[in-house]
């Protein structure tokens, strides 16, 4: 596995926080550096794929949200909200004392990455936004909320792996048991009983169950702050949370800055294993690099 430091930070409310951090080389370490955001149920790990082949040419930030993996679980469940998760990474990149970098966000991480994007637009060198946009269909929606801090334990990885392959099939039709094992390995943990639990506080699905809890902030006029950057949307084909309506009009609204790739027979969401999504990587990290070599030459 390629090689990774743990970082912690602290929260303003006093909750310790976990990061893995993924050096590059020093002939790369003026390139900014990608800060992964991953999804709801989702931890560091879920950027292995990402890691794999770009650590060393870059490096990668992949924090963790509170209530997820090693970071602290809250004592107050209505901090579990994409406010409260900025806010803690807004620490983060004060303590590492970041000033260009690019922003990855998958699902929950692109709704951070969309709020986040018009608050640093001088210092945001591109984004990517994996599987979603300002709206959200309520199919896929209604998904999450079903599954969503729903305990689910079982005696064996194998075991884990068959119950995602069961819940999962829709979005991953292509995975053999090897791919469900890694993704099990991702989502869940052993706990102290050798149980397979999946890792992450349950209570985190407590806001989603507010009365109103669905509605949210027109999010289309952020939109124009990508405008100006390398901007790459990944749509998983078989997605039932971003829709191909929604995709059309986020290119359109972005413009010229704004690449879309469609990740065939994948749902919510690409992994960024897929050989489209490296594809759409490769390029889009290289546009960036070229866009900031052209700057540092004047």
């Amino acid at each position: 596995m390629t090689g990774y430091a743990d970082g912690y930070w602290w929260s303003k409310d006093g909750l310790r926080l976990h990061y893995r951090d993924y050096p590059a080389r020093p002939e790369h370490a003026d390139r900014p550096p990608l800060l992964c955001l991953p999804g709801l149920t989702r931890n560091a790990r879920d950027f292995e794929a990402l890691a794999a082949r770009y650590a060393g040419e870059w490096r990668l930030i992949c924090p963790e949200m509170r209530g997820r993996a090693e970071s602290a679980y809250a004592k107050d469940p209505m901090t579990y909200v994409p406010l409260s998760y900025i806010q803690d990474v807004e620490r983060l990149l004060d303590d590492l004392g970041l000033g260009r970098f690019v922003l990855v966000g998958t699902s929950l991480g692109g709704i951070m990455t969309m709020i986040m994007a018009p608050i640093h637009k001088g210092r945001l060198a591109g984004a990517v936004l994996n599987d979603i946009g300002p709206d959200i269909e309520a199919r896929g929606l209604e998904r999450i909320r079903g599954y969503v801090g729903v305990a689910s334990n079982h005696p064996t990885w194998v075991h884990a792996a068959r119950a995602l392959a069961e819940s999962q099939a829709d979005a991953y039709p292509d995975y053999d048991l090897e791919d469900w094992l890694g993704m099990a390995r991702r989502l869940y943990r052993l706990n102290s009983g050798g149980r397979v639990v999946l890792d992450y506080d349950m209570r985190i699905a407590e806001p989603l169950r507010m009365p109103g809890g669905e509605a949210g902030v027109d999010m289309w006029p952020v939109m124009s702050a990508f405008r100006d950057i390398p901007t790459l949307i990944l749509r998983g084909e078989l997605s039932d949370l971003l829709s191909e309506a929604t995709t059309r009009r986020m290119q359109s609204d972005i413009g010229d800055n704004a690449t879309v790739t469609i990740v065939p027979h994948v749902g919510h969401t690409p992994t960024f294993a897929e050989a489209e999504s490296i594809a759409a990587m490769d390029d889009f990290l290289a546009r960036v690099n070229a866009l900031e070599q052209a700057d540092k030459r004047g």
